[in-house]
């Protein structure tokens, strides 16, 4: 039995016109794939290109560990300088990869090599971030905190994606006072004997390949597996539906506080109690 996904739509290029009318104002998934051939990066940005500019650079690097609640926001698991890492995911499968690195931050002439495109939503310039990873390696189903609109522009080889609305949030196993939902499901095989109440939720589905542009709308779930190594870059837009931004906020100013409060107090003992709170939420709606 597989995960019940239906694949993103896809067209070759698209108007600001009908993106706002045809997938941001119903807010719906779609993959642009001719959007970028006229940016440097689409002819310069490979592997070997970001180990030149900046393999002196030392990255920030995650894996697949579960969440430990000596874990600040966002901490890195290991760090490694850049030519290093990339070396090592053209040798060898790794789960290690890069996650929101600043592009302007830390290799600032990459932005000659781009363009903010006009979509009719207004981007947040300060914020082009760049994602890394391997064969095989994946993020956990999650979302972002702020709900932003993204815009995923990816670069060498394939990556896997798949994507759920808040709507589904019922049947994700989705973590209290958290952004992800169980980390011991497998989202590219799942065990639906365990995780039962994955069968009832509706996803969509795409592989990206070089050039091609993913838009997530606001507060989207995303699960995302290299299946070659390649790179991915990130431009976002503040939410700008009421509920969505509600939402944003209170992730940014309560819920975050409180899971950090609650790491300090009670240990471990929360994050165990958020991931079996998890499975007791879910089981609700089983039936």
């Amino acid at each position: 039995m597989k995960l019940n996904l239906q694949d993103i739509p896809r067209v070759k290029t698209i108007s600001k016109e009908v993106f706002i009318r045809d997938y941001f104002k119903p807010q719906k998934p779609v993959v642009i794939e001719q959007f970028i051939e006229d940016w440097p990066a689409y002819s310069k940005w490979n592997l070997e290109f970001i180990k030149q500019i900046a393999g002196d650079k030392i990255v920030p690097l995650y894996d697949d560990r579960p969440v430990n609640y000596k874990d600040g926001f966002n901490e890195p698991h290991a760090q490694m300088k850049m030519s290093d890492y990339i070396d090592l995911l053209k040798r060898e499968p790794t789960k290690l990869r890069i996650f929101l690195w600043n592009v302007l931050k830390e290799v600032p002439q990459l932005q000659k090599d781009f363009t903010f495109p006009d979509f009719g939503l207004k981007l947040m310039k300060g914020l082009p971030m760049l994602f890394f990873g391997g064969s095989n390696s994946h993020t956990f189903m999650h979302y972002d905190i702020d709900l932003a609109n993204i815009f995923h522009f990816h670069f060498e080889g394939k990556k896997k994606c798949i994507l759920f609305d808040q709507e589904q949030n019922n049947y994700l196993y989705k973590i209290p006072y958290s952004l992800i939902v169980r980390e011991d499901i497998n989202f590219a095989n799942p065990d639906f004997e365990k995780w039962p109440a994955l069968e009832k939720a509706k996803g969509w589905e795409c592989e990206l390949n070089h050039g091609e542009v993913l838009y997530m709308p606001e507060g989207y779930w995303h699960y995302m597996r290299y299946i070659t190594p390649g790179f991915s870059m990130s431009l976002r837009a503040v939410a700008r539906h009421p509920k969505t931004l509600g939402h944003a906020i209170y992730n940014l100013f309560f819920m975050r506080t409180l899971d950090t409060i609650m790491r300090r107090v009670k240990g471990q003992k929360w994050i165990d109690w958020k991931n079996k709170k998890a499975i007791t939420n879910t089981n609700k709606y089983i039936q």
